[in-house]
């Protein structure tokens, strides 16, 4: 693999965790999921214009492109909510193990958007991927509408990733950055008033909530969401949905050891689980051996 695309894929590595952190966090913080997702959007972009600021970088861009970024943004926020509601609504191990749907969404929305050729392999892997959900959803069907809503966000994720793949080869991941996290943060705010959420109580966060969402917001958003773009010039979409099944490998880890028998699964969960890992592993293990016979 050149060097680039190993350095781009540890990266993406560091990235994945900080992402099974985020749903460790998205249980802790008790707010609903529509107010979490609008702080953390509001939050992220202060840090990242913070940071613009101080690298002096230029934010000027074709109107057309600022409205794919809007659109874009629309897309992550809403990938964002039905994330956090599902670990509301059912817990961070079902949550995250459905997002490993991502990968199979991801090889059919890219051939549908692009053009592109669809490979069988990532399609084979897919479903192995998908091997590993039904087992979940056979011995976890009570969580039914937490695995529904997440499979939604693992969707949204790999139409956002599909899309951005494309931007990212053109303009600054800290200016797409900027842009697309203040789209939503618009977009949420008018949700908000439509719905008459803002109200003093609404801005009274408690400390506990409140530290939770700085470290969602900076570690978490901010800094993972530039690097995950930045990275994005270097791995294909399918390469970055696909490592992205890790963060359930990772969250999973975290939260049985947070949590303890809040998260603890059944045996056949985590054969699921391990499915999905080895599917990663494959993977990876393929795409090394490709890039150094090129």
């Amino acid at each position: 693999m050149p060097s680039d695309n190993l350095k781009s894929y540890l990266h993406l590595h560091l990235i994945v965790f900080i992402w099974g952190f985020t749903a460790i966090l998205g249980a802790l913080i008790t707010l609903d999921a529509l107010p979490l997702v609008w702080f953390r959007m509001l939050f992220a972009v202060g840090f990242i214009a913070i940071f613009i600021y101080y690298k002096k970088l230029p934010l000027k861009v074709p109107t057309k492109v600022l409205l794919q970024f809007l659109f874009s943004g629309l897309i992550i926020a809403l990938h964002w909510f039905t994330f956090f509601h599902a670990i509301k609504i059912s817990n961070v191990s079902i949550t995250l193990a459905c997002l490993s749907t991502g990968a199979l969404f991801a090889s059919i929305i890219e051939p549908v958007l692009y053009g592109k050729k669809i490979v069988p392999y990532e399609v084979f892997f897919g479903l192995l991927v998908i091997v590993g959900l039904y087992i979940i959803f056979n011995v976890e069907g009570n969580y039914f509408l937490g695995i529904i809503t997440a499979l939604t966000s693992a969707f949204l994720s790999a139409l956002f990733a599909v899309i951005n793949s494309r931007l990212v080869k053109t303009y600054d991941a800290t200016v797409i950055s900027f842009y697309e996290l203040s789209g939503g943060v618009v977009f949420f705010s008018f949700l908000l008033l439509f719905f008459g959420s803002f109200s003093v109580e609404f801005f009274q966060l408690s400390m506990k909530n409140l530290l939770y969402l700085l470290i969602l917001s900076s570690v978490c958003t901010a800094y993972a969401f530039i690097a995950s773009t930045a990275v994005m010039k270097f791995l294909s979409p399918y390469t970055v949905m696909l490592t992205i099944n890790l963060e359930p490998i990772y969250g999973i880890i975290l939260a049985v050891i947070i949590f303890e028998d809040k998260e603890k699964m059944s045996l056949g969960f985590y054969i699921g689980a391990v499915i999905i890992l080895l599917t990663v592993l494959l993977n990876a293990i393929i795409k090394s051996r490709k890039a150094i016979k090129e």
